[in-house]
Order: C-alpha cells, then structure tokens, then sequence
C-alpha cells in the first residue's frame, strides 16, 4: 500500500499515483542535473510529497502522466521513457528523491575527500573513530602562513538539521576554490593568511542517515541523546523541557561528543561555531545562565555579531540566556567558550521555515527600535522580558522561555520537520548555503584582526 506522507494544509485531495509514475518522478528529481525537469513537474513532486506505490498498480500510469507531466505541453526525457513503457532500477527514495541537491552522508564524505585532494591550499581529512562511532574532520589552511586565529565549526550536531553540514560542505568548496561566495566577502585567500580551519561536516552521522530514509524529524543521536545538551558544561540530569532534548545519563556519555571534545582539545581553537536551523539568530555564551554575561570578550563579540545581522541575517543576536526556570545546560557554546578559554564562541540558527521567516524578521526589528538596542548593548541577554513574546513565537535551542520550549515539543510530532528546519526549493537551499558560508568567512576574517589588535584575547 502507499506510504502515508504529509500533505500540505489547504492542498487538494493527493491522486492515487502508480508505481511507474512515481519511479519517473524519483528519477526525475535525482537527475536534475542532467535532465530536463520542468518547474510543473517538480511543483506536482513537492506538492504531493510522492513516495513508491507497488508495481501491481503500474498500468495506472500513463493517463497520469499525460495529465500530470504534459502540463503546458511539457515533459523530461525521462517521462517520455516511463510513458512509453521504459524501465530502470536507478530509483533515488526519500530524501533523494525529494530533494536531490542535498547530499547524502556518504556524498558529503565522498566529496569531502575530493575537495582536499584537489584543494588549492593546504588540506588534510581524517576519521576520529570512539566506540564504532566514526566522524570525520577536514583541516583547511595556507600552504604558508602561521595562522593567528584558530576556526573550529561544528556542523549537524542534530540530525534533522540537514542544511547544517549542507552549509559547511559549500565552505569547504569556496575555501578549496570551487564555489564563489558573496562579492562583499573577503577574499578566501586573504583570510586563509592568518586563519586556519577545522571542520566536522557531519556531527551526527547515524541519525543522519535516518533522515535522509525520511524520517524528518530525528534530532538526537541513535541513543536518544541531545548531543548539544550532553557537555560538560552546568550539566544536568533532569529538568528539560524539551521532549527531545535527553541529556544522556552524564556528561559526555555518547561517542559524538567524547570526539568534539578530543577535536577541540587538540586544535585549541580561538574561535569555535556550531550550526544549527529550525530559526534564525546568532548567539554567544551563556546559554545556560541570565545572571552572568560572557566575562571575556564580551564587548567584542557583541561587535562581530552585529556586523554579520547586518549583512547576513537581520535577525536576533546576542547573548543566548535562558527564562528563569527553563534551562539550556550542556551547550557546546558554552563549554567551549568556558574550559578551553576559546576568546570567541557563537551558535548560528540559519533558517526558519518561509512561513516564519517575515514574522521573524518584522518581529525583531519591532523590539530592537522599541528600546531592544539599547538593551542589548547594556548587556541584557535576549531572554529578557522584552523578547520574551518573540522567542515563545520562534523558539530557539538557546533562548529558552517556557512557551517556546513547549512549542518546540510539540514541533517533533510534525510531519512537516523538513520544511521547519530545512529549505525546501533548490533556490532556496543554494541562497542559504552561500549566504552563510560567506558568514563564516567573514566571521573569521573580522575576528583575526581583533586578534592582531590585541593579543591578550588569545588564552595562554
């Protein structure tokens, strides 16, 4: 029987779809590159959220097509071949056959190690393994330079979040020269000078793998741990409030974390970045506590957030914090930027579905011009009763109220998880990933020549 997938509210009744139907429409997808897909077919996919339906229904399918391709007098090569009665295996499932551009684990692996072969700087990959548990890390830097500032990203610490690591793969092609980031960026080779990367492009790859099947929702691990509540880091046991948000039986338990704990001890970054989705917003420590603001650098990285809004994400920004009574304990942020004494530490939340995106966006710009700057700069944190309402509207992994957090619950029930954490269209997703791998960019460009002014941020 066919699969029961979710169908967008208001859209009509979803036609009974045979099987050759919907193996052209996987295939379709999953060659976009090479074939032609016209915009009405790919309408009718994303519309219908297709899936297989058995072959016993196969002699449904060419009055379908006829209806549903020929739109406007329109078909793919690959129509004309199913109508006509032609078969093939080369049948792209979930998220592949959904959503072709994104990259499976294996291609994000795969492409990982062309790109450092072919890198026109100093590249290196390796695999850090902990109890079966196998990540990879990829090290970018020039072939000649000291780098003075240290960037450590780390991509897809939850699962669902696909357009995490889908960013942090579009990087390493722009720092390996193969993608072209925004005209106002910096200029790779320039910040590779005085910086030097390290990336883990895949934080979660045995969840991610669930993902890609189809099932949009999974965040943790496979062990039903929140990776990004599982630091060392004012830790603790019970009190979430998320039901997906399982800090594991104590700190560090799971595999995924033991290995970005070894990474970041070992490369002892200056600067450190996690990247996530589900909102927009740019935080700094502390995710866990309102009481206390960052102690070290707080001023400055302030700055360096308020200088990427402007050009990347006109969003929140500032220090992440929590309503009192709903916690944000075990955060990479906070523990990096706490036991390694890295100067900079930031969490970037990079899309939000298009429905909530405009409401964000007015929202935020409504409390920064009714006395939110100011706010801000006298170091409020955005749990602050004036942000209050936006966030319990946009809930975010670390600004905490207690509305949000209940919106978020409930969030993991919804078959529309991809659409909330991820981009959808094909130009939606290459808009994202450029927009914020030039964020990056140009993070670490801005932070290095905080860092040449004054050297005492570097920890000894």
């Amino acid at each position: 029987s066919s699969s029961s997938t979710y169908q967008p509210r208001g859209a009509e009744p979803r036609p009974h779809l045979s099987r050759a139907t919907m193996r052209w429409f996987s295939l379709s997808l999953a060659v976009q590159g090479s074939l032609a897909v016209s915009h009405e077919e790919h309408h009718v996919v994303r519309r219908h959220s297709l899936y297989l339906a058995p072959r016993e229904h196969r002699h449904m399918s060419d009055a379908l097509l006829q209806t549903q391709v020929r739109h406007g007098g329109l078909a793919s090569p690959m129509a004309e071949a199913l109508a006509t009665g032609s078969s093939t295996d080369m049948v792209a499932t979930g998220m592949k056959a959904e959503y072709p551009y994104y990259h499976t684990s294996a291609e994000i692996q795969e492409e990982a190690k062309r790109l450092v072969k072919k890198c026109s700087h100093k590249a290196s990959i390796k695999t850090v393994t902990n109890e079966g548990v196998s990540i990879d890390v990829v090290t970018v830097e020039s072939k000649q330079a000291s780098p003075t500032n240290r960037v450590f990203i780390l991509f897809g610490e939850h699962s669902r979040e696909l357009i995490s690591p889908e960013s942090g793969l579009f990087f390493l092609k722009a720092l390996c020269g193969e993608a072209e980031l925004d005209s106002q960026t910096a200029k790779v080779a320039e910040v590779l000078n005085d910086n030097s990367f390290q990336l883990v492009l895949n934080g979660n790859p045995r969840s991610r793998v669930q993902v890609e099947s189809g099932s949009y929702c999974v965040r943790e691990n496979p062990s039903g741990v929140d990776l990004n509540r599982n630091w060392d880091e004012q830790w603790q046991a019970t009190g979430m409030n998320f039901a997906d948000a399982n800090p594991g039986p104590h700190p560090f338990s799971e595999p995924e974390t033991r290995i970005f704990k070894q990474l970041v001890t070992e490369f002892k970054p200056t600067t450190f970045l996690t990247v996530h989705s589900g909102t927009r917003g740019m935080y700094m420590p502390w995710a866990y506590d309102t009481s206390h603001l960052a102690d070290r650098n707080q001023p400055a990285m302030m700055e360096i957030l308020k200088t990427l809004d402007e050009k990347h994400c006109k969003c929140p920004f500032g220090a992440a914090g929590k309503e009192v009574g709903y916690s944000c304990p075990g955060t990479c942020l906070d523990w990096v930027y706490d036991q390694m004494k890295t100067p900079f530490s930031f969490a970037f939340e990079i899309y939000v579905s298009p429905d909530e995106d405009e409401d964000l966006t007015n929202r935020w710009k409504q409390k920064v011009q009714g006395g939110g700057s100011s706010l801000l700069e006298g170091g409020s944190h955005l749990a602050h009763s004036h942000f209050a309402d936006l966030f319990q509207r946009h809930g975010s992994d670390f600004v905490h109220t207690s509305k949000s957090a209940a919106k978020q619950s409930s969030r993991q029930k919804d078959d529309a998880c991809f659409f909330q954490f991820n981009p959808d269209t094909k130009e939606c997703y290459e808009a994202t990933v450029k927009n914020w791998a030039s964020a990056y960019l140009e993070m670490a460009h801005q932070i290095n020549q905080k860092l040449k002014l004054n050297s005492t941020m570097i920890a000894a």
